[in-house]
């Protein structure tokens, strides 16, 4: 009855061992997967405005848009951002929010039109986000969306409604 009992816990300290290797190999992978940038995806087609319009969310959850259907599409749908006081002050507002932000790198500045890159601090996910200036309607119309994956547990929508009230908090 002893020696059953040693062999059994030999058998569990063997499938202990076992474990912890492939805990601290998968962890290695991860990590040099992070390094190497294998999560950030490449830079999507279709990025950009065309006639005053950013591009339509994927079918997947990982994406928020202004532009999309509020009515036929309330998943990917978040508000526009709303303009009080000068256009022009509020859009370079936002640059200067968006250049605050840890991890997120402006990749395309212009006049109507800003693409940032936003990085996730553990893994180095990478998500776009877009904005376009629309000074007749008094908005800035916003767009993120994830480059991987299908879900993003709400982090596009979080980032959204930040530079949302980080913008409404510095124009104030």
């Amino acid at each position: 009855m002893v020696q059953g009992r040693g062999m059994q816990s030999d058998a569990r300290a063997g499938w202990v061992a076992r474990m912890a290797i492939a805990c601290v190999s998968i962890t290695a992978i991860v990590a040099i997967g992070v390094m190497m940038g294998l999560f950030s995806g490449s830079r999507p087609e279709g990025i950009g405005s065309r006639d005053g319009r950013l591009a339509p969310c994927k079918r997947t959850p990982n994406c928020v848009s202004s532009q999309a259907d509020a009515d036929k599409d309330a998943g990917h749908y978040v508000a526009p951002i709303r303009i009080e006081g000068r256009a022009r002050d509020v859009w370079m507002a936002l640059r200067s929010v968006l250049r605050s932000m840890p991890r997120v790198r402006l990749v395309t500045e212009g006049e109507n039109y800003l693409h940032a890159e936003c990085a996730s601090r553990i893994m180095g996910f990478v998500d776009d986000a877009e904005f376009l200036l629309d000074e007749k309607a008094r908005v800035i119309h916003v767009r993120s969306a994830s480059r991987l994956g299908k879900s993003d547990f709400g982090v596009n929508r979080a980032r959204a409604e930040s530079i949302r009230s980080r913008l409404a908090a510095m124009t104030r």
